[in-house]
C-alpha cells in the first residue's frame, strides 16, 4: 500500500500551518481592502466637500455673479452650480453645454421647506452629516452658504466612458434671495486604481508567502522531529539486533522529546532486567531440575541391572522434590504473567492456627503462636497466603536453634503477620538477596536440606500481588523475623 502524501507529521504540520496562514491572510486582506476603500472614498468625498464649500461661500457666488466664478478645472474634478429649477448657472470647462450631472439636493428659496418636512433653523446642530434625506430641508439665509453637505456617488459619462465620482452638494443663497446648489465631484478612478493595485499585489504575493510559510514549517518541523527519527532508528536497530543494552540518544533539551527518550531508555532498562532475570531463572531452573532427574536416572539404571539394589525411598524423595520444584516454577510463572489473587475474605488468625496444627508432626521446633482474635480479615487467595506462611515456617525451621514464634495482630489500618526464629540471623547486606530466586546464603549445606532457593521469592511475590509487603529484620532475641503487612479488608 502506497503511503499517503500527507502521512508524515511534517507534511501535515506544513499543510495545517499553510491553511491557517492562508485563511488569516485572506481575512486580513479583505479587511485591509475594505478599510482602504472606505478611507479613499472618504478622502474623495472630503475633497469634494471642501471644493463645494469654497465655491458656495465665495463672494462671487453670494453676489450672484455665477458667470465670473473661479471654478477648478483639475483633472478628475467636476463642479456645477444650479438654481432651484435645476438650470445650470456655472460649470467647469469640461462641462460646458452639459446638463445637470446631479440633482439630488435642489436649491430652495429662503424660508421654504421641503414638502412634508418641518422648517429647521440653519444653525441647528443635531450631529447630522448630511447623508440622509432630511438634509437641506431649510434654505440658507440670504448671503450665506449652508452648513450641511449631501454626499453621493454618481456615475458620470465623459467622452463615451462612464466614471464614478464622489459628489458633495452645498446650498447657498445670494444676497438678493436666489438659492443655488454647488455640486463638486472628485473622480474615484484613482481610488479604484489604488484598490486594484493593492488587491493584485496581495493576490500575487499570497502564493509566495504561503510557499515560504510551508517551507519554513517543513524545515522547522523536520529539525524538531530529528531526535524522534534518531530514536526510531535506534529502536529499529535494537529490535533487529536484540541487544537490549543499547540506549536511544537523549536530546540535551528539556522538552517532550527529551522526556520521551528518557522514558524509552527507562523502558529498555526495565526490559533488559526482565530478560536477564528470565534468563537467570531458566538457567537456575534447569540446574535445579538436572540434579534430581540425574539422580532418578542413575537409580533406575542401577535398578535395571541390579534389581536388589533398588531404593524406592530415594526414588520417592527425588520425585517429591521434582513435584515441589515444578509446583514452585508453575506458581512463579503465573505470578510473572500477572495473575491476580482471588478477592475472598481470609482470616489470618484462623489460617495460622490451621497451618501450625497441620505441621505439628513434622516440624523440628514447635512454633509459639500469639494470635489477636480481633485482627481484621484481609482480601486475597487463602491458598496462596497459606503458601506464604508455609514457606516462612520452613525457612524458620531450617535456621532456628530452639524457638520459632508466629504472631498475628492489627497495626493501624493493616494486619501484621510475623514469623521469627532464634538462629544466626541475616546480615543487613543480604536481607534483599534472600528474596531473589534460587539464592541460598548457606551454600555449604546440601541441596537436599537447603531447598531450591524459591521459598522466600515466592512468598514476597505473592504478598506483593496481594498489595502488601514482606520485609526482613532482626528478631528481638536474635535471629531473623519476617514481617508480612497486608491491608485490612473493607
Amino acid at each position: 500500500m502506497m503511503p499517503s502524501a500527507f502521512a508524515s507529521v511534517r507534511a501535515r504540520a506544513a499543510l495545517a500551518a499553510t491553511l491557517v496562514v492562508s485563511v488569516a491572510l485572506v481575512a486580513a486582506g479583505i479587511a485591509v481592502v475594505a478599510v482602504l476603500r472606505h478611507n479613499l472614498a472618504d478622502r474623495a468625498s472630503l475633497e469634494s466637500e471642501v471644493t463645494a464649500r469654497r465655491v458656495a461661500g465665495s463672494r462671487t457666488a453670494l453676489n450672484g455673479n455665477f458667470g465670473s466664478l473661479d471654478l477648478p478645472d483639475d483633472d478628475g474634478r467636476l463642479v456645477q452650480v444650479a438654481d432651484s429649477s435645476g438650470r445650470v448657472l456655472a460649470a467647469g470647462e469640461d462641462l460646458h453645454g452639459r446638463g445637470l450631472l446631479a440633482d439630488y439636493a435642489p436649491a430652495r428659496v429662503p424660508g421654504s421647506t421641503a414638502p412634508g418636512h418641518p422648517s429647521v433653523r440653519e444653525d441647528d446642530d443635531d450631529g447630522d452629516d448630511g447623508d440622509d434625506d432630511d438634509d437641506h430641508d431649510t434654505a440658507p439665509a440670504r448671503g450665506k452658504a449652508g452648513t450641511d453637505v449631501d454626499r453621493r456617488t454618481v456615475a458620470v459619462e465623459l467622452a463615451g466612458d462612464t466614471h464614478d465620482y464622489a459628489f458633495a452638494a452645498v446650498q447657498g443663497t445670494t444676497y438678493d434671495g436666489h438659492g443655488y446648489t454647488v455640486y463638486a465631484g472628485t473622480s474615484l478612478e484613482g481610488s479604484q486604481a489604488t484598490l486594484g493595485q493593492v488587491t493584485r499585489s496581495m493576490l500575487i504575493g499570497l502564493p509566495f508567502l504561503l510557499a515560504v510559510v510551508a517551507a519554513v514549517t517543513w524545515l522547522v518541523t523536520r529539525r524538531a522531529l530529528r531526535p524522534v527519527e534518531s530514536i526510531r532508528v535506534e529502536m529499529a536497530e535494537i529490535t533487529h539486533s536484540g541487544d537490549l543494552a543499547r540506549r536511544v540518544p537523549e536530546p540535551a533539551s528539556h522538552d517532550e522529546i527529551a522526556r520521551l527518550a528518557r522514558t524509552t531508555n527507562a523502558t529498555l532498562a526495565a526490559l533488559e532486567r526482565s530478560v536477564e532475570r528470565q534468563h537467570r531463572f531458566v538457567a537456575d531452573a534447569s540446574h535445579e531440575l538436572r540434579s534430581p532427574i540425574a539422580s532418578l536416572r542413575t537409580q533406575l539404571e542401577v535398578a535395571d541391572q541390579h534389581r536388589e539394589l533398588l531404593d524406592t525411598a530415594d526414588l520417592l524423595h527425588d520425585v517429591v522434590r521434582l513435584q515441589h520444584l515444578a509446583a514452585d516454577l508453575l506458581l512463579l510463572a503465573r505470578l510473572d504473567a500477572g495473575e491476580r489473587p482471588a478477592g475472598a475474605l481470609v482470616d489470618l488468625a484462623a489460617l495460622v492456627r490451621e497451618e501450625v496444627a497441620q505441621r505439628a508432626s513434622t516440624d523440628r521446633v514447635t512454633p509459639a503462636v500469639t494470635v489477636d482474635d480481633s485482627a481484621p480479615e484481609v482480601k486475597g487467595s487463602r491458598t496462596q497466603l497459606s503458601r506464604v506462611l508455609g514457606n516462612l515456617l520452613d525457612n524458620a525451621q531450617r535456621h532456628a536453634a530452639s524457638a520459632v514464634t508466629v504472631t498475628v495482630g492489627a497495626v493501624g489500618d493493616a494486619v501484621l503477620l510475623s514469623v521469627a526464629d532464634d538462629g544466626h540471623g541475616v546480615a543487613p547486606a543480604d536481607r534483599e538477596r534472600v528474596f531473589e530466586r534460587f539464592v541460598r546464603l548457606d551454600e555449604a549445606r546440601g541441596r537436599d536440606e537447603g531447598g531450591a532457593g524459591l521459598g522466600l521469592a515466592i512468598a514476597r511475590d505473592v504478598v506483593q500481588h496481594h498489595g502488601g509487603t514482606l520485609t526482613l529484620t532482626d528478631a528481638p532475641d536474635g535471629g531473623a523475623v519476617f514481617q508480612v503487612r497486608l491491608v485490612r479488608a473493607r
